[in-house]
């Protein structure tokens, strides 16, 4: 009895815990979510990885914008199934793993986090995470690697220009099995312009590599230069082949710190920041109908012209075609050196005048504004009368002219030349019949022969360089040329009949076979 007694309590006891265990089991497998850390302490520079792991069929991770203010630079999700039986019943339950890797820049608390699960709301718990600085490389730096970003500058004015650079430094010894996979800084607030010439050079026992960027900054305010990120394979020294050689890579990402950047207000009316000088040529101040003028500007100095436009002429009567500017920045000891060039050609029957310009320029040295200018220039247009009396000529076509000059002449010198021109015409009609006739005949015999006018379009800018310097030989390239000079500045109105455009192409090409 004792026996049975003892075989029933323990009977009791497994249903007990079985019990338990169900429940626990049902506990940990309804839906849930969970953050975690891949470490609670990092150095700054490395990565930090966030892992929310939610349990059910429907989840909505699309809050998830941001890391505490801190961009995501990376996101992996993974999925894992399982099935259970219980009391008779196959259940699967689906967890899902959501990976978020940011590079934060010091201590943080990660922020609790609303998961959609299966309709219903779940929030993770908030999470300490502890970043400690790291000493910047020297030459006995002890990392294997590292990025660095720094700029020369930290407060400007709107349109001024600074530098930023990516440090990115390798110890010797250190062997890498592939190139760094390198992404660079995001400059969304800025105009960027890349220096092409990177530099590479030994500094105590490391390898440095900088990378530079010239930015603009767009508008006022405070602002963040994001991080530089890489991932570096390092062969793999726990694996070696048969000949004892390393092999596989160990890939580890890592991040610069980031900048902030104050941007202030350029003062009113100032076009540009910096210190420039200015240059103005023209090629010509008197020159004959519809012939080109051309004048040329160029700006130098110190600061950026990336984002600048010359002002645009607009004059009565004159046709003005400006190309696209040639801009140039280059870094010379440290400092951004830019040059601006922009061509501009008028076009015109009669006398005109280029009005002058002035771009102000404010100069953060001197904390003053000075004015750059370009002098108007008086244009004389010679034979502009002979034109008005070709263009009165051309009117006159077809009116009947009653004041005609007839020279003094003798009936007899008259009849004579009558008679021979008579005689002329007579001959000239037998011989085209008969050379008619002939043609004919023989055409009888030759197969027919199909021609086909080349269909090919030409690109408007290439004929406007071909038909620029045929200009004044016929009104019918001239009026092409100010068609085209229009569209080419914008104006959309102007149709171009690319038959008519094709077929002057072809009379000119073939006039200089």
């Amino acid at each position: 009895m004792q026996n049975h007694g003892s075989i029933k309590k323990s009977m009791k006891l497994l249903f007990g815990l079985l019990t338990i265990c169900y429940g626990l089991f049902t506990f940990l497998n309804a839906a849930n979510v969970k953050a975690t850390l891949s470490s609670s302490e990092i150095v700054q520079g490395n990565m930090a990885q966030l892992k929310i792991k939610a349990i059910g069929d429907k989840l909505d991770f699309s809050n998830i914008k941001d890391i505490g203010g801190i961009k995501i630079l990376g996101q992996h999700e993974s999925q894992h199934s399982s099935f259970t039986y219980i009391n008779g019943k196959v259940k699967n339950e689906q967890a899902t793993t959501m990976i978020l890797t940011f590079a934060p820049q010091k201590n943080m608390t990660i922020p609790s986090y609303k998961i959609n699960i299966d309709g219903k709301v779940y929030k993770t718990d908030p999470l300490k995470l502890k970043v400690v600085k790291a000493t910047v490389p020297k030459a006995n730096g002890k990392e294997k690697f590292s990025l660095q970003l720094k700029a020369n500058k930290k407060s400007v004015m709107v349109g001024e220009s600074f530098m930023v650079t990516v440090y990115f430094s390798l110890q010797h010894g250190v062997r890498l099995s592939e190139n760094p996979q390198y992404n660079k800084p995001q400059f969304k607030d800025f105009f960027v312009k890349e220096v092409d010439d990177e530099k590479v050079y030994n500094e105590g026992n490391r390898q440095v590599t900088e990378l530079r960027y010239i930015l603009t900054p767009k508008y006022e305010g405070n602002f963040t230069v994001e991080p530089a990120t890489a991932k570096i394979g390092v062969a793999d020294r726990n694996r070696r082949d048969m000949f004892g050689r390393f092999f596989g890579t160990s890939w580890t990402p890592i991040a610069s710190n980031t900048i902030d950047i104050e941007v202030k207000q350029k003062p009113d009316n100032s076009e540009l920041v910096g210190s420039f000088v200015i240059e103005n040529s023209i090629d010509s101040q008197s020159v004959k109908a519809n012939k080109p003028v051309n004048l040329t500007v160029k700006i130098t100095g110190e600061g950026s012209l990336e984002d600048f436009e010359f002002p645009t002429y607009d004059i009565a009567d004159v046709t003005v075609y400006s190309n696209d500017a040639k801009i140039s920045t280059k870094l010379i000891n440290g400092k951004i050196e830019s040059t601006y060039i922009k061509n501009f050609v008028f076009i015109a029957s009669s006398d005109f005048t280029v009005p002058s310009r002035e771009i102000s320029v404010y100069d953060s040295k001197s904390k003053s504004i000075e004015q750059l200018e370009v002098p108007s220039y008086n244009v004389t247009v010679e034979g502009k009368k002979a034109l008005v009396s070709s263009m009165e000529a051309e009117a006159n076509k077809g009116k009947v002219q009653t004041n005609i000059a007839v020279p003094e002449k003798s009936m007899l010198d008259g009849e004579k030349r009558d008679i021979e021109v008579k005689n002329t015409e007579w001959w000239m009609v037998i011989l085209s019949f008969i050379s008619g006739m002939l043609v004919m005949y023989m055409l009888r015999f030759i197969p027919s022969i199909k021609w086909k006018r080349s269909s090919s379009s030409i690109k408007e800018s290439e004929a406007l360089k071909i038909l620029y310097s045929h200009i004044n030989e016929s009104k019918e390239v001239e009026q092409m040329v100010r068609k085209l000079y229009a569209r080419k500045n914008g104006d959309k109105s102007v149709v171009i009949d690319k038959k008519e455009l094709n077929e002057i192409i072809e009379n000119i090409r073939i006039k200089n076979l």
